[in-house]
């Protein structure tokens, strides 16, 4: 079996460490390195709930999204079981579990995050977009559609638990997306010829300046949007490593709900 420095490799291989955006903490983020892997969980986030279900399948290992911690945005200055991120961390620590995190270099790298949600919704001839800062990509719909076939086509190819969105007032062809947090693009999705925008966690002035553009943006839910990362993490891995057993979490999921 690999060792763990060996997965972060290979990691690295599709997601380069200098993809990363300033001050993010990517990489190998808890564990020994020189230990070999076992088996390997990918999950969007560290949660307890992941930890306990990387304990029961006997994973030394955990491959996740956002970064278990990040010193630069939230100082870790105590590890006490008495606090959220503490227990967290003796979770990992006392039972011998590792964390590998790849944040924004794997939204930017070419097939992560954002390619994959590409992929997922049926885009076709994906590119950057530009002024989108490496992260964002464009492509078409197989066919026009009008609005509210588009919004049952993202609701079938991501199953978020609600949408949230505005009418730019026109069918829909050409399709920008940004997993995750990145309705603050929009500007660059309508200058660029895009119909609709699929993002997450829009603020209600972006919903607002989006439309005045003439720009559908669509907030399909930071987890449904990034999660799509997770399956092509999994069978990369597969295909790395193809004696190490890698799954993916069946525990985590998305927990925002919608009261309509």
């Amino acid at each position: 079996m690999p060792a763990l420095l060996d997965v972060e490799k290979a990691l690295c291989q599709m997601a380069p460490m200098e993809l990363a955006m300033e001050r993010d903490n990517v990489g190998f983020l808890v564990g020994r390195p020189d230990r070999e892997a076992s088996k390997i969980l990918v999950a969007l986030d560290i949660t307890e709930n992941v930890a306990e279900e990387a304990v029961r399948m006997g994973a030394n290992l955990i491959v996740a999204h956002h970064p278990v911690m990040n010193c630069a945005w939230s100082p870790v200055q105590s590890i006490r079981n008495d606090r959220l991120q503490g227990r967290l961390l003796l979770k990992l620590i006392e039972n011998g579990i590792a964390a590998i995190c790849m944040h924004t270099n794997l939204d930017r790298a070419g097939g992560g995050v954002n390619d994959a949600l590409a992929a997922r919704l049926g885009l076709k001839d994906v590119e950057k977009l530009p002024g989108g800062d490496d992260i964002l990509r464009m492509g078409g719909l197989p066919g026009e559609m009008a609005l509210p076939a588009f919004l049952q086509w993202v609701k079938a190819a991501i199953n978020p638990n609600g949408i949230r969105f505005v009418d730019g007032g026109k069918p829909v062809r050409r399709v920008a997306v940004g997993g995750g947090a990145c309705g603050d693009y929009f500007r660059a999705a309508a200058e660029n010829g895009c119909d609709a925008f699929v993002t997450s966690d829009v603020s209600y002035h972006e919903f607002m300046d989006a439309q005045a553009m003439g720009l559908t943006l669509v907030d399909a839910g930071h987890f449904p949007t990034e999660d799509v990362v997770c399956p092509v993490l999994v069978e990369y891995l597969r295909e790395k490593f193809p004696g190490l057993a890698v799954e993916k979490s069946a525990s985590h999921r998305e927990v925002i709900q919608y009261y309509v």
